[in-house]
């Protein structure tokens, strides 16, 4: 199955959760007045089961970094090898992905427009270009944004639209030069969704 191309606030409203699908934009309060579960007969829904509030707990985390299940459960099996929690683990993996990191420094408004950014090879890691959105960052590596006037005028015009972004401590961003690094693992505080990491573990782990 490919990607889904359909409209993003549907996917919002079916985990009844932001998932900040289109970034900046996602904040309107336009989105909030209607989230209830997508359909005409929403409201005849009953009592959601223990599968279903765990699935939905999966669906959820998946749809917010933007994963197919073949590559979530990937990620599931590099946390499960980790010492510790698990469910930690994999959130602390998934913020670990190029895009992610690509999204949060404010070099795209979302985290599908930071994969474009990433696959169309506006992005620089350790000084050569990476156009692999599903690259696990590690302590000591640097993003830069292409040396060329497009790429460069393409991010500032990204920064000046959303305005200076809030950077998460295990990250250092000189926005001057464009320029980022890793200086620090993501924690398990750094996600930005409520989510309830040990129903993924016991509906995955089954």
């Amino acid at each position: 199955m490919g990607r889904y191309t359909g409209p993003t606030d549907r996917l919002s409203r079916r985990e009844g959760v932001n998932l900040m699908l289109k970034g900046a934009r996602s904040e309107s309060g336009k989105l909030e007045r209607r989230m209830y579960p997508p359909g005409m007969h929403n409201w005849r829904r009953g009592r959601t089961s223990d599968y279903g509030t765990r699935l939905r707990e999966k669906q959820k985390v998946k749809r917010y970094y933007g994963v197919r299940d073949k590559q979530f459960m990937r990620y599931f099996r590099m946390a499960e090898r980790q010492k510790g929690d698990t469910g930690a683990a994999l959130l602390r993996i998934l913020e670990r992905r190029l895009d992610n990191v690509v999204y949060k420094l404010g070099f795209g408004e979302s985290r599908a427009a930071a994969r474009q950014t990433v696959t169309h090879g506006h992005i620089y890691v350790n000084g050569r270009r990476l156009n692999v959105p599903s690259y696990l960052m590690r302590v000591g590596d640097r993003i830069s944004v292409k040396p060329s006037d497009k790429s460069k005028n393409l991010i500032r015009q990204r920064l000046e639209e959303l305005g200076e972004p809030h950077v998460q401590n295990w990250l250092q961003l000189d926005m001057p030069k464009l320029e980022a690094e890793v200086i620090a693992m993501p924690t398990r505080d750094d996600v930005m969704i409520p989510v309830e990491e040990q129903l993924i573990v016991e509906f995955c782990g089954r």
